[in-house]
């Protein structure tokens, strides 16, 4: 009996032992959030975050310890950092595709042959997966609930997207907080746990710091030219932000804000001229050898991506202001008329492509290497096969593909209280849409 008792006692201390190995491990692998004392990061925050200029995003970050910061923000350290830019991820479901017959949710039967003998004909369902993509302005509130990000837009729709899907969540942000200094929160860490984050509320700052220094400019392009404000590369926006190459054998870092004009070189190069007059043939860098093409905020427009292969020049210019949260009104629902090729017409409420169905959110058209992302707010009508009017009058002819191709999965038009109708897209004629009340970029008034 005794020898029973020793070995219970030698057990349970043992165990003990471990257990206390288990926690002493755990403590020692969990670390708070540390600020960033890297200088490059301190140099990008313009001053103190008590200073944040209200162009910059900003808001109150919650973890799962339950630890709060505050101050300005910059997604994944070094990228989107201002009211215009966007948030994305996937759906997690479209809950408007359920309102449509699935019956018409196929695509026009393709015909299968062998050596020129048609054999059968094959039907694919529509894809009616979404992407989703907000500008911050146009959000509330970015929280993680287990399998899901939910997204409130500011006039308190919620969005539902894919946690385990691409969203930008992932990338974690950077908080100029107040009393902690630069840290950067939710980058690397683990999906669930103290260190992850639970939510993001986004609100217009309180204090009146430095302008944003914001990279603004002309764009010329083999499709046109666009003016506003910029991202090189989709990321860097910022004055402080670097063009890295090599040029005479060297590495070379240059702070945009020393940059006068950006210019295709050849198709992995770029000629940069100084605001010193130097210039420096840029080449064997990722800007230009895997370029992801250059934003630019136009206001005509709202965004455009112009791609490296129809980019021509990139000359930088004094900005105006930059926006701020409170110049982005909430959405409202789109409402317009539909046309179809039979001659049919149904007025009400639409949700374009199974999707959209907000003024704010985007349609996402291109043409001769430039991609639009236009707020249907902008959109006047859309005249198929792929013509788009816009309210302030100008007329774009683009390619039939994105959201005017063969891969739109048809409109919902909801008249009442009763059933909406669905169209095909093949049917549609025409899609006029009613001018809102209020937007960004502000509509010109009425002619």
């Amino acid at each position: 009996m005794r020898a029973v008792h020793t070995w219970l006692k030698a057990t349970i201390v043992a165990g003990t032992l471990a257990l206390l190995l288990v926690f002493v491990t755990l403590a020692l692998l969990y670390r708070p959030p540390q600020a960033n004392f890297d200088p490059e990061a301190q140099d990008v925050a313009l001053g103190s975050a008590l200073e944040a200029h209200p162009g910059y995003l900003y808001g109150r970050v919650t973890m799962g310890s339950g630890a709060t910061y505050e101050g300005r923000l910059r997604w994944g350290g070094d990228q989107e950092a201002y009211w215009g830019d966007y948030f994305n991820g996937v759906k997690k479901e479209n809950a408007w595709a359920a309102r449509a017959p699935r019956e018409e949710l196929r695509k026009e039967a393709k015909p299968f042959k062998i050596f020129g003998v048609e054999i059968s004909k094959r039907e694919d369902a529509i894809d009616v997966e979404r992407q989703f993509m907000a500008r911050f302005g146009d959000i509330a509130r970015i929280a993680r609930l287990g399998h899901l990000v939910r997204v409130t837009l500011k006039n308190g729709t919620v969005v539902d997207l894919d946690y385990f899907g691409s969203h930008d969540l992932d990338d974690g942000v950077r908080v100029w907080d107040g009393s902690r200094g630069v840290i950067d929160l939710g980058q690397g860490d683990l999906d669930v746990g103290p260190r992850s984050i639970r939510t993001i509320e986004l609100f217009a700052s309180a204090q009146a710091g430095e302008a944003a220094n914001r990279l603004h400019g002309t764009v010329r392009s083999r499709k046109g030219i666009f003016t506003g404000f910029v991202q090189w590369n989709r990321n860097d926006g910022i004055g402080t932000d670097e063009l890295r190459g090599r040029a005479a054998d060297k590495d070379i870092s240059l702070r945009f804000d020393t940059i006068a004009s950006i210019a295709r070189h050849s198709d992995t190069s770029s000629l940069v001229k100084l605001l010193d007059g130097r210039e420096v043939v840029l080449s064997d860098n990722r800007q230009a050898a895997e370029h992801l093409g250059i934003y630019v905020d136009d206001r005509r427009y709202g965004r455009v991506l112009v791609s490296w292969d129809a980019f021509e020049r990139l000359d930088f210019s004094p900005g105006d202001r930059s926006p701020v949260y409170s110049d982005f009104p909430p959405g409202s629902s789109i409402m317009g008329s539909v046309t179809t090729t039979a001659g049919r017409r149904f007025d009400g409420r639409l949700v374009f492509d199974l999707d959209e169905s907000e003024t704010t959110e985007t349609l996402d058209i291109s043409s001769q290497g430039v991609t639009y992302n236009i707020p249907f707010g902008l959109v006047a009508s859309i005249v198929l096969p792929a013509s788009v009017a816009l309210h302030n009058g100008e007329v774009l002819e683009v390619d039939v593909a994105g959201d005017v191709g063969e891969g739109n999965a048809g409109m919902l038009i909801f008249s009442g209280d009763s059933k909406p109708e669905y169209v095909r897209w093949a049917e549609i004629k025409q899609i006029h849409f009613d001018r809102p009340t209020a937007m960004y970029p502000p509509l010109d008034p009425p002619r």
